[in-house]
């Protein structure tokens, strides 16, 4: 097996984050984030099929021989609670109140109807394919593939001109389903599994109202030290340090560690706001300029991660039709459980009919790191072919998510307005 050290992986994922950027600024002018995605998967794909053929083996056999980082461990259990809190640090807590409903009805019901729609549509195909896929496995697919990702929402999205309110829409919806897809997916692989478990509502209550207690309880006790401190860097470790707490506690009691992210990101930026009406203003310059590098630089981590590890989709059986089929029906779930939703939000934002509103968010509906560690940890219980299949099509939406939906997102609202 090989297996790279620590340093040669970390200068080699700098050196494509360099090379790839400064050929976007200079040359393609794509989007940032979906530039390094894109040319990752190419480069990586040119490199996986030219070592496999001067060994004289396939692409998959040749993957099947070199270890690939561990992706799920690097954002699950490394820099996601980083990369959340810096992209809801700066979202106030009454942007969630005064949108409270739509952003709920989006983040539960669509995500546990998405959930369903597409795992009945996927087990529709696999059926007429003769995969063997049982029912409670394609459910559990669709519980992996229905949230959608908070990392590209607030690094894609929040470019592409759209109106105030509508993008906290799917900003919010991304920061939160993520819990009712944790819940969604325990409960789908318990019956994979023939496990017996905690029920769907059990679970999500412990995932979210967990998240909740323990990120508002870590941030009010170290959010009065960051207060009263009159040193900006030692805010910043105070900053770094709630976060990380309250992930692992999180962990600890097996709540959303996502959510809690959020959560501290939320209350310290509206603690700040607060503190600030009230004439008590602290110089932050520093403090918001570490997140803003830091969201920067682990995103660019990500998404050439994400795009080096796309290769493994070759992994995959009938990878082009099942690639094709797991996109279809993604976009037939999701614009089918959005539909159904916004006869729970009240009043559209933004004036958007029910059917634009639909169409605009289910083609804003990005798919990325989370889906995929998901999709990496049904490893164990798995064979290898359905888990192949599993993976492939995850990384399949994330790519057509990210790089298609991506690039085109700005267009597809300009012509609704």
């Amino acid at each position: 097996m090989i297996t790279p050290g620590f340093l040669p992986i970390a200068v080699f994922i700098l050196f494509m984050i360099v090379m790839i950027g400064f050929f976007n600024e200079k040359v393609t002018g794509l989007t940032y984030e979906i530039a390094l995605m894109l040319f990752s998967v190419i480069l990586g794909g040119g490199a996986a099929l030219a070592a496999s053929l001067a060994k004289g083996t396939s692409v998959s056999n040749f993957l099947s021989g070199v270890a690939i980082l561990d992706f799920e461990g690097f954002l699950m259990n490394g820099v996601l609670c980083f990369m959340l809190f810096a992209g809801s640090c700066h979202i106030k807590l009454s942007h969630f109140r005064r949108h409270a409903r739509s952003v709920g009805v989006l983040a539960f019901l669509c995500t546990l109807l998405g959930a369903v729609f597409y795992g009945l549509l996927f087990y529709l195909a696999s059926s007429f394919m003769r995969l063997g896929f049982s029912l409670p496995m394609c459910l559990m697919f669709g519980s992996i593939v229905a949230p959608t990702d908070p990392i590209a929402a607030t690094s894609i999205l929040n470019k592409c001109g759209l109106p105030s309110d509508t993008g906290f829409l799917i900003e919010g919806e991304s920061l939160l389903n993520d819990g009712v897809g944790v819940a969604l997916f325990v409960c789908f692989s318990g019956m994979v599994t023939n496990s017996v478990g905690e029920g769907f509502f059990q679970v999500m209550i412990r995932e979210i109202v967990g998240a909740v207690i323990i990120g508002t309880a870590v941030s009010l006790i170290f959010y009065t030290i960051f207060k009263q401190t009159g040193d900006s860097k030692r805010r910043i470790f105070i900053s770094l340090l709630t976060v990380a707490l309250a992930y692992w506690l999180c962990e600890l009691f097996s709540c959303s560690g996502a959510i809690a992210s959020v959560v501290c990101g939320v209350l310290f930026a509206t603690f700040r706001d607060r503190a600030e009406e009230k004439g008590f203003v602290m110089e932050l310059t520093e403090f918001d300029e570490f997140w803003d590098i830091l969201d920067n630089l682990l995103n660019s981590v990500l998404y050439v991660i994400l795009g080096f590890s796309f290769v493994r989709i070759l992994q995959m059986k009938y990878v082009i039709v099942l690639s094709l089929i797991a996109v279809i029906c993604n976009l037939i779930a999701r614009s089918g459980s959005l539909f159904v939703s916004t006869f729970f939000m009240g009043e559209l934002p933004d004036g958007f009919s029910r059917g634009n509103f639909t169409k605009l968010l289910t083609w804003g509906a990005l798919r990325g790191g989370l889906s995929i560690a998901l999709a990496m940890s049904t490893a164990p219980y798995l064979d290898a072919e359905p888990y192949h299949i599993v993976l492939g099509c995850t990384y399949a939406i994330a790519f057509f998510t990210t790089v298609v939906q991506g690039l085109s997102m700005q267009k597809v609202y300009e012509k609704m307005v």
